[in-house]
């Protein structure tokens, strides 16, 4: 055998041999996947059963849970349907027996309606017979008896009015005219109380009594030397640290008691500081008086016044009539007037100016002849104001004739605001008066404890004994005493009536 067929055989050989090892090694690896597929079948088909035994158990332990839950759940409704059905029995028994009871009313009320029914038949045919019988003997039918018995009735109603009102309109004149009396008594007594007192002099506060001695100066040099600078009158008297300044020109009697008040603070009181004051504070009262006079021109709504007449009635701020501002006063005027022109139609404008100036001529009638009503018009003519307003202003006291309706409007309006309550200061020994007759008049009534005019004499208490006045006497005694206030007295706006009722129980432990 040559080499060649040697190495061929050889070649078959080894390739037959390694294709049986490799067929015996793959049926090795193949029945080895199997055992262990067969294996990890088992496993998982034991776990599986096992699971399933657990969820058959847990399956059967829910089962019973429940079923106990619904059967005692079953039991409850059977419960509550049972007393649900007590209740309707019971329901349905009551609804019988009341409708058995609404039955019987309705048979009893069906009775009585027949009654009564009768009964109004009975009285209707009565009525008729009546009526009949009137007729037969008025020898009227009933409508005409109505209108006879009601044309009877009007005419006696109106006899009844016609006296009642004759009857209310002579009181009402009589107690006007009273009143009337009364009132024009009270103002002129008003006039007449305090009045060069209160509008010629003011009172300056000193810091210690020695400011007096200093004040005077050796010899009075320094008084003298301050009253001949400030026109004005320095009354030193036993008033307790104070003295009072004098005159009838309101503007200086400011300034010097302005230069007064700094020469008290400043301490250098001599004739040549005294001098330098009296110019300094004389510049700042006129900056003030310029001020003033437009403000009020401002508040007013007037315009196109010329600067020296707003400068005049700048010097009314320090004016007044019976404590009432007359710069206040003019302003007010003003309005009133124009209010009182929009509503008659007449000219607001000139109305307005002369509510605002018809009292110019009171900042110069302390040191001229004439009037204020006056002075003021002539004042304002010299500055071109409006004829009309100059004859309100003159006019406005009657002094001359009254030649529009506008004057006739400011007069009213210097009347409305002089007179409405509380513009002007009353009498001390009348206010004093007034509030004793007050408490006097509600201690009169019978059991009144004690009882207090407060707010300025606008609200009287009362406290009462609560033994004799209980609270329905209470109401009744405020109502008497409000009734008794107005027909006994005269006062501004009105009084409030408060009666107060206590009642104190007090025991003591022993």
């Amino acid at each position: 055998m040559n080499p060649l067929m040697q190495n061929l055989f050889a070649l078959v050989f080894g390739l037959v041999l390694g294709a049986a090892a490799g067929y015996f090694f793959h049926r090795y690896l193949v029945v080895k996947a199997m055992r262990d597929q067969q294996e990890k079948a088992a496993n998982i088909l034991k776990g599986a059963n096992e699971q399933a035994r657990l969820i058959e158990a847990q399956a059967r332990e829910n089962a019973a849970r429940v079923l106990q839950t619904a059967e005692q759940d079953i039991k409850e409704r059977r419960a509550e349907n049972s007393r649900e059905a007590e209740r309707l029995d019971k329901r349905r028994t009551e609804l019988e027996s009341r409708a058995d009871k609404l039955e019987q009313r309705e048979q009893t009320l069906n009775k009585r309606q027949s009654a009564i029914d009768r009964r109004a038949n009975e009285i209707e045919k009565l009525h008729n017979q009546e009526v009949a019988k009137l007729e037969q003997i008025s020898n009227l039918s009933q409508d005409e008896a109505r209108k006879e018995l009601f044309a009877a009735v009007e005419k006696e109603a109106r006899a009844d009015m016609a006296r009642i009102y004759r009857q209310i309109e002579a009181e009402a004149r009589e107690e006007g005219e009273k009143r009337a009396r009364k009132l024009i008594a009270d103002a002129i007594q008003r006039v007449a109380s305090e009045h060069v007192a209160e509008v010629t002099s003011s009172r300056v506060t000193l810091p210690n009594e020695e400011m007096k001695g200093r004040i005077v100066g050796r010899n009075g040099r320094n008084i003298k030397a301050f009253e001949q600078a400030a026109g004005v009158d320095v009354i030193v008297d036993d008033t307790p640290e104070s003295v009072t300044i004098s005159c009838f020109d309101s503007v200086r009697r400011e300034i010097a008691r302005r230069a007064l008040v700094r020469l008290t603070v400043d301490g250098r009181i001599h004739p040549t500081h005294i001098e330098k004051i009296i110019e300094d504070e004389t510049k700042a009262v006129e900056k003030i008086i310029n001020e003033a006079g437009e403000q009020a021109a401002y508040d007013a709504n007037i315009a196109g016044l010329h600067p020296e007449v707003l400068r005049m009635m700048g010097r009314l701020k320090f004016r007044t009539s019976y404590g009432q501002n007359q710069l206040a006063h003019a302003v007010e005027v003003s309005k009133l007037a124009g209010i009182l022109a929009a509503e008659l139609g007449a000219d607001v404008e000139i109305a307005k100016q002369g509510g605002f100036l018809h009292d110019i001529g009171k900042a110069m009638d302390h040191n001229q002849e004439g009037t204020h009503a006056g002075l003021g018009a002539e004042f304002c003519k010299r500055y071109n104001v409006n004829h009309k307003v100059v004859n309100a202003i003159a006019s406005h006291h009657h002094e001359t004739e009254q030649e529009s309706i506008e004057a006739v409007i400011a007069e009213a309006a210097d009347a409305i605001s002089g007179a409405r309550p509380g513009a002007r200061r009353e009498d001390l020994e009348a206010y004093i008066k007034r509030i004793k007759t007050l408490e006097d008049l509600t201690n009169s009534f019978k059991g009144v404890q004690q009882s207090f005019a407060i707010q300025a004499g606008r609200e009287v208490r009362i406290i009462v004994r609560p033994e004799e006045i209980d609270d329905l006497d209470s109401a009744r005694l405020a109502r008497d005493v409000a009734k008794k206030i107005e027909e006994t007295m005269q006062y501004p706006g009105q009084i409030k009536v408060t009666v107060i009722r206590e009642t104190r129980a007090v025991d003591y432990a022993k």
